[in-house]
């Protein structure tokens, strides 16, 4: 469980550090000279590049082990915390995020091809459950810390507290992360064999799905896995599910500021602290919700005479169908018509639950389809999902300005209302998809 507990960290602090300053917008505004829009730019440039990593680094993973992979990158990404703390202008800041946000997206980028790795289908969901927190209570708990920091100690210290926990997290990784890609594994206990069999009669080993294409053709080939799986319909219109969901999350969040100053008055601090809301929904949803996914799959399985299918991960996503469009339109207007604040904030524990539900689920239901390849088929849905996540909250403020805070959070409601169906849809239908549009890996 020390690989599950490093990994989960990993995933928890590239999303933590996209959204801890978002307390501190104005003050960053302030003291670069620049629009708070442009400060904004910062979270769109690292969302997007948390989403395009794992169109790399998850195929390299493949090819050369999850372990170097996550120690490489995330040394990295600790260290571009010090220029981000120092950072002269919002320029300067943009692109040293944006790197960051690459390299950041490691843990996000494997977490799930370990989890593959070390747990069977039937007990997957569970661990996986816990993992996922990383990337959902990252954005959450980011402003809860970061409106502590910006308002004692200013926004640069954001980024040199990170520098140290990042730095730390990698060290643990240095001395209780273990390879767990199979392949690899395989690959070392052969040399190792031959090595000692050199000595007596040069024996040879192979080991079943050994791959003995040259490097340069492997590495070609497992680049383009994660858009080969995009292609796929049941993959794309999941990713645009997640997108529209983290796009909105983002939109509100970085909005939150704005919300909840000007109309009720809270300092910083007090704003940070209303980030629990969601927060507490996805602990519920963990402890008490992602659990019986499994035990609905075990059930499903053995009523379908102990073959298991994909599409049995989806039912408990029709939770999160419901929760979400309900728990947005709840929010937009009790905002818009100016209720008391804990009842706005009452809204985003259901959204939290909504989130978990979907994000989970699809996940799972991702590595059941590609189980060797999990973390290519993960990337395939994450790329877009931070894209749209990154870019939409650009185009919020302009919206909420024009719309309203009701009718403008009520149109990311009104689209996940249209999307509502897919768990229902993909449950009846997955299956004869995947058969008829197959991913050759």
């Amino acid at each position: 469980m020390a690989n599950v507990a490093v990994i989960a960290l990993m995933s928890i602090l590239s999303p933590l550090v996209s959204s801890m300053f978002t307390p501190g917008i104005a003050q960053i505004a302030d003291d670069l000279h620049c629009s708070t829009t442009a400060v904004i730019g910062t979270t769109t440039g690292f969302v997007v590049m948390l989403g395009v990593g794992p169109l790399i680094l998850a195929p390299l993973s493949e090819t050369f082990g999850r372990r170097k992979i996550y120690l490489m990158c995330f040394s990295i990404f600790a260290l571009l915390q010090i220029p981000a703390a120092l950072a002269p202008n919002i320029a300067f800041l943009i692109t040293v995020r944006s790197i960051a946000g690459f390299f950041g997206s490691v843990g996000i980028a494997n977490g799930g091809g370990t989890i593959s790795d070390m747990f069977t289908p039937s007990e997957r969901a569970g661990v996986f459950g816990w993992y996922l927190l990383g990337p959902l209570l990252g954005p959450t708990l980011g402003p809860l810390f970061g409106g502590i920091i910006v308002q004692r100690l200013g926004w640069r210290w954001v980024f040199w507290i990170m520098t140290i926990v990042c730095f730390v997290n990698t060290l643990a990784g240095y001395f209780f992360l273990r390879e767990t890609y199979a392949p690899l594994i395989l690959s070392s206990k052969k040399v190792e064999f031959e090595s000692q069999s050199s000595e007596w009669d040069g024996t040879k080993y192979s080991y079943e799905g050994e791959d003995t294409r040259p490097l340069k053709v492997r590495l070609a080939e497992a680049l383009k896995r994660p858009p080969k799986i995009f292609s796929q319909p049941i993959v794309a219109v999941m990713a645009v599910y997640q997108a529209l969901i983290f796009g909105t999350t983002y939109s509100i969040y970085t909005n939150m500021q704005p919300i909840y100053q000007d109309g009720y008055g809270f300092d910083t601090e007090k704003v940070g602290l209303l980030y629990l809301g969601p927060g507490f929904g996805f602990l519920f949803a963990v402890w008490f919700l992602v659990p019986r996914i499994d035990t609905v799959y075990k059930r499903l399985t053995a009523n379908n005479h102990e073959k298991a299918r994909p599409e049995f991960r989806l039912p408990l996503a029709n939770i999160g169908a419901v929760f979400i469009p309900l728990s947005l339109f709840w929010f937009a207007w009790t905002v818009e018509k100016h209720a008391h604040w804990f009842a706005s904030i009452s809204a985003t524990f259901f959204y939290g639950i909504g989130q978990v539900m979907i994000l989970n689920t699809t996940q799972n239901y991702f590595i059941d389809s590609f189980e060797k390849y999990a973390a290519s088929a993960i990337a395939a849905g994450t790329v877009f999902r931070s894209v749209v996540g990154g870019v939409i909250p650009i185009f919020a403020p302009a919206l909420f300005e024009n719309l309203g805070y009701g009718w403008g959070i009520s149109t990311f409601a009104f689209v996940t209302l249209l999307l509502a169906p897919a768990p229902i849809l993909f449950y009846v239908f997955g299956e004869r998809l995947r058969e008829r549009y197959p991913v050759d890996l």
